[in-house]
């Protein structure tokens, strides 16, 4: 029957990209998370009226965050090349694919963890600093653990779109589905890899979401 509906699928091949497409998506959204987390930690504290208010260092950082958010990610794997070939050793394989990967997810993630952070009720935070606790007691036990549903919500929206971006990189040969559906299906007219690869990577998305939105009810107290 899929052999049928399928005739041009070379399912060791299909199965070895979908490895490639979650290896990237997990190592990636891992690493956006922390380091999304971090800035956006950092652009709440330093904005006024916060423990380390700082104009400058808030407007650097957020600056950066725009910078990079706003770059086209395919553009943005362009303009890395040269980093990543530094860094990696080379511009083609999954590897190659995870510095633009993490640097185009790392700052739209931030902006939400400091849009979660926001919303923490002021009282809260206030209560805790007029009993002498201390930035890194404050971080841990009050602004992680009051915006977690919103965090794990937002790294799971994240971690879709990194499921997309490892697709538009598999086009200049990172791997994974989105480099099969372009160079065995596309190039070569075969409807039925591009179809099958697509399937798939939204399977992925759906198994994503769900398990996303089930830890975030999970830990949504209210």
């Amino acid at each position: 029957m899929f052999n049928q509906l399928f005739p041009n699928v070379d399912w060791v091949k299909m199965w070895e990209a979908t490895y490639e497409t979650i290896y990237m998506t997990v190592i990636s959204t891992g690493v956006t998370f922390i380091l999304g987390l971090v800035i956006g930690i950092l652009l709440f504290l330093t904005s006024p009226n916060q423990i380390w208010a700082n104009k400058v260092v808030n407007f650097l950082t957020g600056s950066l965050v725009n910078i990079f958010r706003s770059i086209p990610f395919i553009v943005l794997i362009i303009l890395l090349i040269p980093f990543t070939k530094f860094l990696v050793g080379t511009i083609r394989g999954v590897e190659a694919a995870l510095p633009a990967l993490i640097i185009g997810a790392a700052p739209f993630y931030a902006r939400l963890v400091l849009i979660a952070l926001r919303e923490i009720d002021k009282g809260v935070i206030e209560a805790a600093r007029s009993m002498g606790a201390k930035t890194s007691t404050i971080i841990w036990k009050v602004l992680i653990p009051e915006s977690l549903p919103a965090l794990l919500s937002g790294i799971t929206v994240t971690a879709v779109a990194l499921v997309g971006y490892t697709a538009m990189a598999g086009i200049i040969g990172a791997g994974g589905l989105g480099n099969l559906a372009f160079i065995d299906g596309f190039q070569r007219s075969r409807d039925d890899v591009v179809l099958m690869a697509t399937i798939i990577i939204l399977v992925i998305v759906f198994i994503l979401q769900f398990i996303g939105d089930f830890i975030t009810t999970k830990t949504d107290k209210r």
